[in-house]
């Protein structure tokens, strides 16, 4: 197995395109397209583990092949192609299933999970637990999810009070609730994609966005900006998901043994998450990007602003699932919303 991650590694370095096992005629071949890197990023690497693990173990009955940096297809268009057969795995931040559920906006509220840890609790409460098979009626099976990191702000310029976001236009995913966060810093929303997002920041064809430190090291976007505002303000979270059709043509035992990895692998990375996101961190200050820290009375400037979100999408989410995310969050002993918040 270290032997072929090794091998697939330097795949990937020279081509930049699939990185596949040595699938053999009788296997079932698995396409799992992703949009980011499969070597700095944390989806990106548990995508390449697991699919090694995959390859490794289950040799002569199922294959993965892994697609990086939208070499396939990208979030915007992976879910249909999914439901068409023509790729089996993929893994979107949860923003891409606005057209088949709501009750992910739950992950993009501003402001109401502190930490991973909180993440952690709540996903894999009952709550969170019943999130994955909310598509089912559509066509589509939520398997795990997947942690990316806390979001943070960048821009052209510093931004330590709310009032510095006001009037810039700001690169979102295609959120209703993100665009809403940003239009309560009285700034303006757009939606670009994830391959688009460095060109455009060079161009000023919008001057900020908000991403994981991963992400932000490894797209370089420091390099096209003033700096970074460290505001853990969100959370990024993928769900790697699959067609029931497909999941169902799998014989029992191979669809056990193939779920059986995906879960280990799950519980491995996503435990890893945070080292990878405060090395990314650590590159950023290394090759002279520029991070900004908050103070406790700032920081609570950017909470008052944002919050106020929560009250437009609480039927969306659901109010048991609010609470039950509130309750996560208190675990962790780092509540920052309190119940009294506008919507909680």
């Amino acid at each position: 197995m270290k032997g072929w991650a090794t091998v697939a590694a330097a795949l990937l370095g020279m081509t930049g395109q699939a990185v596949a096992g040595p699938c053999t005629p009788g296997d079932i071949v698995v396409k799992f397209a992703t949009v980011v890197s499969a070597t700095d990023n944390p989806k990106g690497i548990a995508a390449r583990i697991f699919a090694d693990r995959v390859n490794h173990e289950m040799a002569g009955k199922l294959c993965v092949i892994v697609y990086p940096d939208s070499t396939l297809y990208d979030d915007d268009s992976v879910l249909q192609a999914m439901l068409q057969g023509d790729v089996q795995l993929a893994a979107p931040s949860l923003s891409k299933f606005e057209a088949f559920t709501k009750v992910f906006r739950l992950f993009d509220l501003p402001f109401l999970f502190p930490d991973l840890q909180a993440v952690d609790a709540f996903e894999t409460s009952p709550a969170g637990a019943r999130m994955k098979s909310s598509m089912a009626g559509r066509g589509l099976a939520g398997l795990e999810f997947w942690h990316s990191g806390m979001k943070q702000f960048s821009a052209n310029r510093p931004l330590l009070h709310p009032g510095d976001a006001k009037g810039l236009k700001f690169r979102i995913q295609p959120s209703e609730v993100i665009a809403a966060s940003i239009r309560a810093l009285e700034a303006h929303p757009l939606s670009i994609a994830f391959s688009d997002v460095p060109d455009a920041l060079a161009t000023g064809v919008v001057d900020g966005q908000e991403n994981t430190w991963s992400n932000i090291y490894a797209q370089k976007l420091y390099a096209v900006q003033d700096g970074i505002t460290e505001t853990n303000h969100g959370v990024l979270e993928y769900l790697v998901v699959t067609s029931a059709d497909f999941l169902r043509s799998l014989p029992p035992d191979i669809r056990s043994q193939f779920l059986d990895i995906l879960h280990q692998v799950t519980v491995e990375r996503n435990a890893a998450v945070t080292a990878v996101e405060a090395r990314s961190r650590a590159a950023i200050i290394a090759a002279g990007g520029r991070i900004r820290t908050l103070t406790p009375a700032e920081r609570a400037e950017w909470v008052a602003a944002m919050q106020p979100v929560w009250g437009q999408f609480r039927s969306d989410v659901g109010p048991d699932n609010l609470a039950a995310a509130e309750a996560a969050a208190r675990q962790t002993g780092t509540v920052q919303t309190g119940a009294d918040a506008p919507g909680g």
